[in-house]
């Protein structure tokens, strides 16, 4: 990998949050956190992440919600949606809406970051493809 993932972690729990940046930190990612949907939104508008962990329930505003607004404001952001209730109707909205996973909380830390480096790798491959097809697929070298 060229560099390690920008992380936003949005969760309304200030511990959950600050573990599990800690945690991420700990993995070589750069992470920032914010306990909301709109501090998200607000962040997103002037910075761009790599990956988003989002979390499904939040007063205000739910995840459902800010993953769709997510997708509007930075549409290549990877967004995974972090949950303690399943919910296969919830899990069709979040594919539906372009996130690109939904994990159960707790999540073993080691799945989490396998799964951010996979997010993080097919964004990277997007950037790659619409570089290409924006040179008008001709390699240069």
């Amino acid at each position: 990998m060229p560099e390690s993932p920008k992380v936003l972690v949005v969760d309304d729990e200030a511990r959950f949050r600050a573990n599990l940046q800690k945690i991420l930190t700990l993995h070589g990612m750069t992470v920032h956190s914010l306990g909301s949907g709109r501090e998200a939104l607000e962040e997103l508008q002037e910075h761009a992440y790599d990956v988003v962990l989002l979390d499904l329930r939040m007063p205000e505003m739910d995840g459902l919600a800010t993953l769709a607004r997510i997708k509007e404001i930075r549409p290549d952001t990877e967004v995974i949606i972090l949950t303690g209730h399943a919910s296969l109707d919830a899990a069709r909205d979040i594919i539906k809406l372009g996130g690109y996973d939904y994990l159960m909380k707790p999540c073993p830390v080691e799945e989490l970051a396998l799964k951010i480096d996979a997010a993080f790798e097919r964004k990277l491959q997007r950037e790659k493809n619409k570089s290409r097809s924006a040179a008008g697929g001709v390699e240069k070298g």
